[in-house]
């Protein structure tokens, strides 16, 4: 664990290193972010990421970040919880709910609770009203690198009052360094998805992808869906941990496949990725540098009865059992 900066407020941002099962990683107590993400014998990272500090708090669309307490969009930031109204923060366009808000699960400073060579669990909690949340909520993220060349991410959580908990992993994913992954091979293990209003947010509509760009129940490139920003509807309830999704770049090789407990796998092809630091290595990252994968409940579902529901209360516990495993010889 090493020093890698530090907030406006003094305190000291932290990076712990992982290493195992032919990957090494590197993740952040700001954001429980997974800042760089290496294969044994590619010298390309496997994820965007900034390697100094301050863009994080400046440039960073969620880049590697652990977002919550309510992943995605949430209209008008609008919740009723047993009758209850909340206001939330409404940081996206200035009238919806993004990832939890303004000061969401991706910009606090998390406690390193325990680690080792191959792991580490990092926790946080967020009070009761934070960013109009009801509940005190709790949580811990375990991250491991194990045989395979599989991260391993273990999210749990717990309130003290029925509150939203709905927690994904953000990072960015590209398998060969180049400038985009137009022409990586998707597959995806879902025959819906949800299609979206001019705000993202869903319409309410669970649409077949039959006849539609969005449609890879088949290997095919992520460009053919560009832009996309949605949700694939891969069950109606959280399951034991199952294969999802499959990425691969052609020129490369290397292949990941994405296992989840998840309903729900956001898609987003960093189509409005646009960023240009001189001096600083790795940039630019002009759009579709890397395409998220974020496993989570189905978006905005506290207004449409027939989604899958992100209430959490007390008593209960949110855990989410996600992976990501890499390979080579996909090409």
């Amino acid at each position: 664990m090493e020093t890698f900066g530090t907030l406006p407020s003094g305190e000291t941002v932290h990076r712990i290193r992982l290493k195992g099962g032919g990957l090494t990683a590197h993740v952040l107590t700001y954001g429980a972010v997974l800042q760089d993400l290496r294969l044994d014998q590619h010298a390309a990272p496997l994820v965007l990421g900034f390697p100094e500090f301050a863009p994080y708090l400046t440039h960073s669309p969620y880049f590697g970040a652990t977002v919550g307490r309510c992943a995605n969009r949430i209209r008008d930031g609008h919740v009723v919880l047993d009758d209850e109204t909340f206001q939330l923060d409404r940081n996206f366009i200035g009238k919806h709910m993004l990832h939890g808000g303004a000061d969401g699960l991706a910009k606090q400073l998390w406690q390193v609770a325990e680690h080792g060579p191959d792991h580490a669990t990092l926790t946080t909690a967020l009070e009761d009203g934070h960013m109009g949340f009801p509940g005190r909520l709790d949580v811990q993220v375990r991250f491991a690198v194990t045989d395979g060349g599989t991260f391993d991410i273990r999210m749990t959580a717990t309130t003290d009052a029925p509150t939203l908990c709905n927690l994904a992993h953000h990072s960015y994913f590209n398998l060969d360094g180049g400038a985009t992954i137009s022409d990586h091979l998707l597959r995806v293990a879902a025959d819906r998805y949800l299609p979206v209003d001019q705000d993202l947010i869903p319409t309410g509509e669970i649409r077949a992808l039959d006849g539609t760009a969005f449609d890879f129940r088949t290997p095919a490139p992520v460009g053919q869906a560009h832009p996309v920003d949605h949700n694939f509807c891969l069950s109606e309830t959280r399951r034991p941990m199952r294969p999802v999704a499959w990425l691969a770049s052609p020129s490369s090789g290397i292949a990941m496949e994405c296992r989840t407990t998840e309903p729900g796998l956001q898609i987003y092809d960093g189509a409005h990725i646009d960023i240009d630091l001189p001096g600083l290595t790795g940039t630019p990252m002009a759009a579709c540098a890397g395409l998220a994968l974020e496993p989570q409940v189905w978006p905005d579902a506290n207004h449409h009865s027939q989604f899958p529901q992100a209430v959490l209360r007390p008593g209960e516990r949110y855990d989410q059992h996600t992976q990501f495993c890499f390979s080579r010889g996909a090409a």
